[in-house]
């Protein structure tokens, strides 16, 4: 495995634990949505990671689309408002959706993104997470699909941010907590 970044505490889930989970997440997928010609939602920006490997490994007929949204503005808390900052191309009005998240930790964004959609009429909304960290969840949603259930550790890596910064490393690691508490 490749060296663990200087502001990485530990690696929590190395690549290929990622790459071997999410190609055992798509398979469940494709047999779920097969010949349903499912719209797979990416959340950006700390989706596309997980979002790309997963498109590549379904072998279902499927198209793609992009969100960016968010419910806390330029603070830590939420705002209690869902803000869309970049919505759908496309109509999914009798469309399977499936929304791709990197992470859900309180669930407040995705459970009104989640409501928002379903305004839409589409066939189903059903939600797909790297990692689910219930230990945080204040809004009722539990994803249809988790990769990987985490404590409530400040995770980097594989689209997770901080700062802008770490969303390319191979890996979720867990952030030092020097670096967010100075």
């Amino acid at each position: 495995m490749a060296n663990v970044h200087k502001d990485a505490e530990y690696v929590l889930l190395s690549k290929e634990q990622i790459a071997t989970r999410v190609k055992e997440i798509a398979k469940v997928l494709d047999e779920e949505y097969q010949g349903k010609n499912p719209v797979l939602i990416c959340i950006l920006k700390g989706s596309v990671v997980f979002f790309s490997d997963l498109i590549r490994e379904m072998e279902t007929d499927l198209a793609i689309d992009f969100m960016k949204v968010s419910s806390y503005g330029n603070g830590t808390e939420t705002s209690g408002t869902l803000t869309v900052k970049q919505d759908l191309s496309e109509d999914i009005a009798n469309r399977h959706v499936l929304i791709v998240e990197d992470i859900i930790d309180s669930g407040n964004t995705l459970f009104r993104l989640k409501n928002m959609l379903q305004e839409r009429n589409p066939a189903s909304v059903k939600i797909v997470t790297l990692l689910d960290k219930k230990a945080r969840r204040t809004a009722a949603i539990d994803p249809d699909y988790t990769c990987f259930d985490i404590e409530d550790e400040f995770v980097i890596g594989y689209g997770l941010d901080y700062a802008e910064k770490y969303r390319n490393l191979p890996y979720v690691g867990v952030l030092k907590r020097s670096v967010y508490e100075k």
